[in-house]
């Protein structure tokens, strides 16, 4: 359980207040507050970083200001709103990958939430999650700041999560523990086919658009349009994740072999 400082600077790191109580209103403010302050990104990758599921996850989000993974960052958002008092489960998922298939179990984290007497899923770290809590007992459409998300109900169990009529991912209902994805983790930090060494990539939601800094490339889309620069030099992507990021590293993440390939939709 976090104490009463980690949830204050937690808060402080996403930029929202301390709700009174633990209901939908205020879960729905803190995930956005969570998506529109924390990147998707998989610079530890590539930098040799540790990539942690447990509360030394912390560090890295709230006190460093990185972002990371589902694996990461969802986890670390249940730290907090446990601490909060909301009842929180951990939901495994697979991702619908191009051409139709299924990426493998456990290839995604996600989490179950209750507020006002109704089960939510809370998702911050897929990239096109969505922005507010999404009920779960609805297959009906649901609007979004980010989109029409919908459930959709799958034969032998489970549920897809669909955007814009387009599968994201699929859900196991049944609730496991974080340390259950640590083999997928390692497969993830070690695989030649593992979507996060394909490149390096740091993405943040903002209130009309998204910004997107892979490898010297810096991608701005605000109100439909998009603009998109190359920086020259490594002094400058530095900056770059200063400036649109809000955080400093003190080298450049290593550029794997290949350029640069469009894997952000991974868990």
């Amino acid at each position: 359980m976090l104490d009463d400082a980690m949830v204050d600077a937690y808060l402080a790191r996403i930029g929202a207040e301390r709700p009174e109580r633990a209901d939908l209103a205020a879960l729905t403010r803190l995930q956005e507050r969570h998506v529109l302050s924390v990147p998707f990104e998989n610079l530890g990758y590539h930098l040799d970083e540790p990539v942690h599921m447990d509360e030394r996850v912390l560090d890295k989000i709230v006190r460093r200001h990185r972002g990371g993974g589902c694996y990461e960052v969802n986890p670390a958002f249940s730290f907090l709103l446990t601490a909060l008092g909301y009842p929180v489960e951990i939901l495994p998922g697979r991702v619908h990958r191009p051409g139709g298939t299924l990426g493998a179990a456990l290839c995604h984290l996600a989490l179950r939430v209750t507020a006002d007497g109704e089960r939510w899923l809370v998702d911050t770290g897929f990239g096109r999650n969505s922005r507010h809590p999404l009920r779960l007992s609805s297959r009906e459409v649901q609007h979004d700041p980010d989109g029409e998300y919908r459930l959709a109900d799958v034969e032998g169990g489970g549920f897809d999560v669909l955007l814009n009529d387009r599968p994201l991912y699929r859900l196991d209902d049944r609730p496991v523990r974080i340390e259950d994805f640590r083999p997928t983790l390692w497969w993830y930090r070690t695989a030649p086919e593992s979507p996060f060494l394909q490149d390096v990539f740091c993405t943040l939601r903002t209130e009309d658009g998204r910004i997107t800094l892979k490898g010297n490339q810096l991608a701005t889309l605000a109100g439909g349009e998009r603009v998109t620069r190359e920086f020259a030099g490594d002094a400058a992507v530095l900056e770059a994740y200063k400036t649109h990021f809000g955080f400093s590293l003190d080298r450049l993440p290593a550029q794997p072999a290949g350029g640069v390939t469009a894997g952000v939709q991974t868990g």
